[in-house]
């Protein structure tokens, strides 16, 4: 090939170029493959793909597609590490940014989700979906107030961000502002009306306003659209079990304990084989009636 080469083009191609040409195609190789293993379901292949890709040379292409396919095993630490390294690449891009504080909020570190919305704010201070994830970052550390005003900018810029009006709506509730939770659910009300979320706020409300017929009627709805919710069926028993229809609530939560067999173990912190009725009295008197 080299000499076919040399008699057409006067050039013969050296050992070198030969080896940077190889470099290329397996580079470009490991890249496919890793990509069709990701669509394939074959995660593992994927990021041995993308890993040995990334020592051939720096992509940020792949870097990202290795991140995603992290992120989809649940490695994230190690998903973490090559948002770090994008965002050193891009500093300017909040994407990345944004991505980044969603694995920390899946790993529960609101300190590093907080910082990482900070940065991508200093960038685009006026980003709803940017506002809404320092919202959950503070929200997480405890600040339930300084959440609701970034909550509230987020709304001011888009208006029909529904995951931010469901978030305040229940940060009020547990603050006690039923009326204002209310006006959040009535929102989500007249956008989202068959939403389980929604029906679930609708329901709430009903029960911290006092209204046990609206309650039983949206928990009722949330159980109709998904027949598995085990927080419907716990909270349509409470207030059941509240209104004095023991026989109502113990069959709630005979269904719960049907979805999850050791839902009372985790309301009341143990579990035995004493009598329903015993245990659902139990379980009820520790339920956060808010459902929060």
């Amino acid at each position: 090939m080299g000499f076919l080469k040399s008699f057409f083009t006067g050039k013969v191609e050296s050992a070198e170029e030969q080896a940077q040409k190889e470099e290329a195609r397996r580079f470009d190789k490991l890249k496919y493959d890793g990509v069709r293993a990701t669509r394939t379901g074959r995660a593992d292949i994927a990021i041995r793909c993308f890993v040995d890709a990334l020592k051939i040379h720096e992509d940020m292409e792949i870097r990202d597609y290795l991140a995603r396919t992290l992120i989809s095993v649940d490695a994230l630490p190690q998903a973490i590490e090559q948002m770090k390294i994008l965002a050193q690449a891009a500093p300017d891009n909040t994407e990345i940014l944004k991505q980044w504080a969603r694995v920390a909020y899946m790993q529960e570190d609101y300190a590093m989700m907080e910082e990482v919305c900070a940065k991508a704010l200093a960038i685009d201070g006026k980003d709803a979906a940017t506002l809404y994830l320092q919202a959950q970052a503070t929200a997480g550390q405890g600040n339930a107030i300084q959440a609701i005003a970034l909550l509230t900018q987020a709304i001011a810029t888009d208006s029909q961000l529904a995951s931010a009006y469901l978030m305040r709506a229940r940060l009020l509730l547990a603050m006690g502002d039923v009326k204002g939770a209310a006006e959040d659910a009535g929102h989500l009300a007249s956008n989202y009306a068959e939403s389980e979320e929604t029906l679930m706020l609708q329901a709430r409300v009903a029960s911290a306003q006092g209204d046990t017929a609206k309650a039983l009627e949206h928990y009722g709805r949330v159980i109709e659209l998904n027949p598995f919710s085990i927080e419907a069926y716990k909270e349509r028993g409470k207030v059941k079990y509240e209104q004095g229809d023991t026989k109502g609530a113990e069959e709630d939560m005979q269904k719960v304990l049907e979805l999850d067999p050791n839902a009372l173990a985790n309301v009341n912190g143990e579990y035995s084989a004493e009598g329903v009725e015993h245990k659902v009295k139990q379980a009820y008197s520790y339920m956060n009636p808010l459902g929060l």
